[in-house]
């Protein structure tokens, strides 16, 4: 692999895990619908002032958030949209993976029903 390739893979890799935390990804689904004060993940979740921040950091750090000073407060909202489409396509993996094996429910975590269900004792 070519330099310039190991960098761009290890920029995607940084993206994904700053993605890769349940509570992250809750705050991303947030900000899809507005922006938001930190004060508003503290109120929402279950976890230290401390926790909310760095949470933000990292999202921060990987270019998904912007954050915005006014007054005493920070106000955060998605750099990149379009982050949301990735979550689609996890959804997908999710009923492949949930609901298409034999003995699945046909549908993933989220309730998107599997377009097509794996046989027993075939490959998928």
């Amino acid at each position: 692999m070519e330099e310039s390739q190991k960098a761009l893979y290890e920029a995607k890799a940084k993206v994904l895990k700053a993605l890769a935390h349940p509570t992250r990804l809750w705050m991303v689904e947030q900000l899809a619908r507005r922006e938001r004060c930190v004060c508003e993940f503290f109120d929402a979740i279950d976890v230290d002032f401390s926790t909310v921040s760095k949470h933000l950091a990292v999202l921060k750090q990987a270019g998904i958030v912007d954050v915005e000073k006014r007054g005493k407060q920070m106000y955060y909202r998605l750099k990149v949209p379009c982050v949301l489409d990735f979550m689609g396509c996890v959804e997908a993996v999710l009923a492949e993976n949930d609901g298409c094996r034999p003995g699945g429910s046909g549908r993933s975590l989220s309730g998107a029903v599997c377009k097509r269900r794996v046989q027993p004792g075939k490959d998928p």
